[in-house]
């Protein structure tokens, strides 16, 4: 597992070690992206509290792997979430992506997310 990867992180100027989180990066970017499909890069790494170049790059993993479309409106890309994959790990692959930000998205967001997902097929 990358260091990237690793669910930590650390609030601005505190003391001691790092605390843990149970998601990891690629998760807290693709939760950004299912509550606002519209985020501009900045703002997504600055609500995971990474650089914006490991957000490019956890973008860039979850389009090659289908879970995220990316596609333009004007001159800015927006997003669209492939909520019937299956997860990724051997103990989580019979639950969907959607069944993850289910769990932690607002019903209203999931809704919309569940539409533009519709749109895409």
């Amino acid at each position: 597992m990358r260091s990237s990867d690793a669910g930590s992180y650390q609030a601005e100027g505190a003391q001691g070690p790092k605390q843990w989180t149970f998601l990891n990066n690629h998760a807290h970017v693709l939760l950004c992206l299912a509550r606002n499909p519209d985020m501009v890069l900045r703002e997504v790494a600055l609500q995971v509290g990474i650089t914006e170049r490991a957000t490019q790059k956890i973008i860039k993993d979850l389009v090659e792997c289908q879970v995220l479309e990316r596609y333009r409106v004007g001159r800015c890309n927006s997003y669209r979430i492939h909520l019937d994959l299956p997860l990724r790990h051997p103990m989580e692959k019979q639950h969907t992506v959607g069944e993850l930000l289910a769990m932690l998205l607002t019903e209203e967001e999931m809704i919309r997310a569940r539409s533009l997902d519709r749109e895409g097929t």
